[in-house]
């Protein structure tokens, strides 16, 4: 198959790019005052505005025609169908099924009935959670559990903890949740000395169950409890989430209290399937069925919605047009939502792991970039870090903002959700406009500065404009909005992925620096620095000198 770069279509959208490049965002709102109804998508009362994007309608029928020489149609049904996309592991990508809501006999892939592997663990999730909500499940000595620890790194940490740090609000009265990943024993320590061991499950969250960060702290966990409750508190106070129930069980965990999931769901997917175990038991599993019901919602989208007027695909379009025509070389994240100040991490992994490739889908090097650099804060923090660069920093940079109507956390008479809405509609309207050398001085004649001053001040004081963005006005940051907002950034991954002609499901990037800390490892437990470069030598041997 022809490289994406030798596709008519991407040729035709480079001669294009030459010819519009210089557009301004500025004027054509100034000419088109309907810009926002024609480039907008409404979903369940979920605003997609797009408008603010350097384009015009030749652009987006050159992009998807990228689309559609890509065969991106076919691409997101085999997606949905179980196809083996994730060639290089020989697996399915199938997370979307996790809140399909299949029947029997409706999804067989691999000879297996799907719907039915996920209602029976969905079924088993359910028992457990309800069992800990309702006080049916009690911890070793009897105490009613009310404190979730998620032990887990990567994919079994991060897309939890969000999600649980995102709806914080609507977790009932008293349930308390901590994550652990960093196997920085200060983490874990710091956790295990403030929580009531008594009322406290501890989730092990690994695959293969042998995850070397993970099963530091889980056996850290394991003989705090032992020494502080009893030698036999374990089957009481851990379950695991894992593929490998053989080595959860020689940990001393119940065989009953043991969630598997299936491998073709990825790790940077799986907070939809056990993985997702410690948001249910920490939110509740009605709310934990909303989060599913909203990405079901956006799955049903991506998958019938025409390539024009479909949310994920132009998120991904309009994302391929600043990376490989502008050039642009990062993307910025801005929920205005403090609950919501995990998302751009999150994004990072779902986004630069996924499509941080080099090679694509036939072995074959890539002469064209792919991911930009994901970054990211909540407003309005972040517009007192890093917003003099999106501003007027030398590279334009691409931003996608978040907010909600309706605030989770204001109080009668408060108007500090007014001030955030405003601060962020008014930044994207700010990095669109700008602000030219004319208003400035008009604005400093204002303010009573002399010429002079006018004179001095004027270069520093105007702003270039014409910086993209896409802003999701969301009704409320709950349950069933967050689903679908996650489920779209999935589904734009997928569609950056495909048309760039990469594997988008697997990660062996993250593999060598973990081989080669087993022998840095070894070398420590022997004292004795082992064959390395220089500089790890002399780094190696300075902290062993030093250790004592």
């Amino acid at each position: 198959m022809k490289k994406t770069d030798e596709l008519k279509a991407w040729k035709k959208t480079a001669e294009h790019f030459e010819n519009i490049k210089n557009l301004k965002l500025k004027e054509i709102f100034h000419y088109d005052e309907d810009r926002f109804e024609r480039f907008h998508i409404e979903l369940e009362g979920l605003i997609f505005d797009y408008s603010k994007n350097i384009f015009n309608y030749d652009t987006l029928a050159y992009l998807l025609e990228l689309a559609q020489n890509r065969k991106l149609e076919f691409g997101i049904r085999d997606y949905f169908a179980g196809a083996h996309l994730n060639h290089t592991e020989a697996r399915p990508v199938l997370h979307t099924a996790l809140r399909a809501g299949l029947g029997k006999g409706e999804l067989i892939v691999d000879n297996k009935d799907v719907g039915e592997t996920v209602a029976a663990s969905l079924a088993a999730m359910k028992s457990f959670t309800d069992n800990i909500h309702n006080g049916l499940y009690k911890g070793y000595t009897g105490k009613t559990i009310n404190h979730i620890v998620n032990i887990g790194i990567g994919g079994s940490d991060l897309g939890p903890r969000m999600v649980s740090r995102a709806l914080r609000p609507f977790a009932p009265s008293g349930m308390k949740i901590t994550y652990i990943s960093n196997i920085d024993p200060s983490d874990i320590r710091k956790t295990l000395a403030e929580i009531d061991l008594e009322k406290t499950i501890f989730i092990i969250c690994s695959k293969t169950f042998t995850t070397q960060e993970t099963l530091a702290n889980a056996k850290t966990a394991k003989s705090w409890l032992e020494i502080n409750v009893a030698p036999d508190a374990v089957n009481k106070h851990f379950v695991a989430v894992t593929n490998n129930t053989d080595q959860a069980v020689r940990f001393g965990i119940s065989e009953q209290n043991i969630f598997g999931f299936e491998n073709w769901v990825g790790g940077r997917f799986s907070l939809w399937s056990s993985v997702g175990l410690s948001v249910a038991l920490y939110l509740g599993w009605d709310n934990f069925q909303s989060l599913l019901e909203g990405a079901r919602l956006a799955d049903e989208h991506f998958k019938n919605t025409p390539l024009v007027s479909n949310i994920p695909v132009i998120m991904g379009l309009m994302g391929i047009w600043y990376r490989n025509f502008f050039g642009y070389s990062s993307h910025a994240v801005i929920p205005y939502s403090e609950d919501l100040n995990l998302m751009p991490q999150y994004l990072q992994q779902l986004d630069m792991e996924s499509n941080g490739k080099l090679t694509d889908s036939e072995g074959r090097h890539i002469s064209y970039e792919t991911v930009p650099t994901v970054f990211g804060a909540s407003g309005t923090n972040a517009q007192h870090s890093f917003f003099q660069y999106l501003h007027q920093g030398s590279e334009p940079i691409p931003v996608d903002f978040i907010v909600g109507v309706i605030s989770n956390s204001v109080g009668p008479g408060e108007n500090q959700h007014d001030i955030l809405v405003a601060n962020c509609l008014a930044q994207s309207e700010a990095l669109m406009l700008g602000l030219t050398s004319e208003e400035a001085k008009a604005n400093m004649v204002a303010e009573g500065l002399d010429e002079n001053e006018i004179t001095r001040l004027l270069p520093f004081k105007t702003f270039p404009g014409n910086r993209p963005s896409n802003t999701f006005l969301i009704p409320q940051i709950n349950p069933k909005y967050l689903g679908m907002l996650l489920a779209f950034y999935e589904h734009k991954a997928f569609v950056q992925g495909w048309i760039w002609y990469i594997n988008s499901f697997d990660q062996y990037g993250v593999e060598l620096g973990k081989k080669l800390a087993k022998g840095i490892l070894a070398d420590i437990g022997k004292q004795k620095v082992g064959k390395h470069d220089a500089s790890t030598t002399g780094l190696l041997g300075h902290y062993l000198n030093n250790r004592a």
